[in-house]
């Protein structure tokens, strides 16, 4: 974790004493169930609760320190207890195993983060669809392999975006709702010295459901689905950001990012507006996607269990995550400040000579009884002396001019073929479909 790309309440939740607060919870919870199960006694989980509820400070060194002989966490915790709390406390842990307190801490924690990267999604999602309902109309070019196509709106290139975000949105909610599980099931995942119904009190208290078979470890394709959304999710703020960033190149320059008073561009050039909120969240979408593929690794573990996965999650539970969520916000940002200019839109479109209108005209052709092949060529020799002429000359002059074109189409026909607003006459059905009516 870098604190420059992290916000506080993400980084919370990661914190070792936030880490240990969970591991107490979990470890009372089961001595209480037990308690009343008759497996240890009563005042066992009384003794734990009524300690914790002084509001203990978590020594994380002290813990550190036990670590430092045991080599083994979660024993150098139960030690700590132990020591703050007295006798009743070796009644922790009756038949569960480490991997009981680590995977469903880690659950826990990754359900805590889930929830603020969907916070982050909705504050995205809102600023997405103002910016899109206020560009609805307004021109731009589309382009496919980077050159000049048809006709979009604005407010369309902001549906796309809020659409795909939308999803990702969704398969959060599922990602979630698939790791939200908790193991209590002790060595190898046998339940032989604990009872299930202890897994069953702990899920309940900490909003989780029982994990169904567990060996002795929660199964890591849980894991690799939750990572692979969020790759997924900084794959789609990459494409946002890419966006914006060839929007704001010098020779288009239809949008750019926000740039503060008393902002500096470059060390080196004082003209310089730079990119670097969209080109940081490109670098950003590299780290947690850099998440994928050691998550997908770690379900492979040996028979019941191996730790192989352990120092893994350890990097990418809170790396992923606490990266994400600054990049979410960050691009909320961007969005939400977006400098928008349909007036250079509007140049854009208009600089190659009408070229964007010949699709058109060649389907008009068609209709007039051309072959296809015929309409193409037709047009393609207009469209290309204007490419040639970097725009300086009019397609649509170009077109009247030429008599095997004007044999098929009267001039008043192919004007009418150059109307702009004819691209947008769907423009509402398709912001139905991706806001609701």
């Amino acid at each position: 974790m870098v604190p420059r790309y992290a916000r506080p309440a993400m980084t919370a939740i990661w914190e070792p004493e936030a880490r240990y607060r969970i591991w107490f919870e979990i470890e009372a919870h089961a001595a209480v169930k037990m308690g009343e199960m008759g497996t240890v006694p009563e005042s066992a989980g009384k003794a734990l609760w009524d300690w914790w509820a002084t509001n203990p400070t978590i020594d994380v060194a002290a813990i550190d320190a036990i670590e430092a002989v045991t080599k083994h966490d979660v024993i150098a915790f139960l030690d700590w207890v132990a020591q703050a709390v007295g006798p009743e406390a070796r009644f922790m842990h009756q038949g569960m195993t480490s991997s009981d307190v680590l995977d469903t801490t880690l659950n826990v924690q990754l359900v805590k983060a889930a929830d603020i990267l969907l916070e982050d999604l909705d504050a995205l999602l809102a600023a997405i669809k103002r910016r899109a309902e206020e560009h609805k109309y307004t021109p731009t070019i589309g382009r496919s392999h980077g050159i000049h196509a048809e006709p979009v709106t604005f407010g369309l290139k902001m549906a796309e975006a809020y659409a795909e975000f939308a999803r990702c949105r969704k398969r959060l909610i599922a990602a979630r709702e698939e790791v939200a599980t908790c193991a209590i099931s002790g060595a190898v995942g046998t339940f032989a010295n604990v009872d299930p119904a202890v897994e069953q009190y702990v899920a309940d208290k900490m909003g989780l459901e029982v994990e169904p078979v567990s060996t002795q470890v929660i199964p890591r394709d849980r894991h690799a689905m939750f990572f692979a959304v969020l790759g997924v999710i900084a794959s789609s703020i990459e494409r946002l950001a890419i966006e914006v960033r060839h929007l704001q190149r010098t020779e288009v320059l239809e949008a750019e990012e926000y740039f503060s008073p008393g902002q500096k561009g470059s060390s080196a050039m004082p003209h310089k507006r730079n990119p670097v909120l969209t080109e940081n969240l490109t670098g950003l979408a590299r780290v947690v996607r850099s998440s994928v593929t050691p998550a997908m690794e770690n379900v492979a573990l040996w028979h019941e269990r191996d730790i192989s996965h352990s120092s893994v999650e350890r990097f990418i539970g809170p790396d992923a995550t606490i990266t994400l969520d600054f990049a979410l916000a960050r691009l909320t940002g961007v969005i939400d400040k977006l400098l928008v200019y349909p007036e250079r839109m509007q140049k854009n479109l208009d600089r190659m000579g009408g070229l964007v209108h010949s699709q058109r005209v060649l389907l008009a052709l068609t209709q007039a009884g051309l072959t296809r092949d015929q309409s193409y060529r037709l047009v393609q020799r207009n469209a290309m002396k204007v490419w040639e002429s970097d725009g300086q000359l009019s397609l649509l002059e170009l077109l009247k001019a030429d008599e095997e074109v004007t044999a098929a189409l009267p001039a008043e026909v192919i004007e009418e073929k150059f109307n702009l607003d004819y691209h947008f006459k769907q423009v509402d059905t398709i912001f139905a479909r991706v806001f609701g009516n």
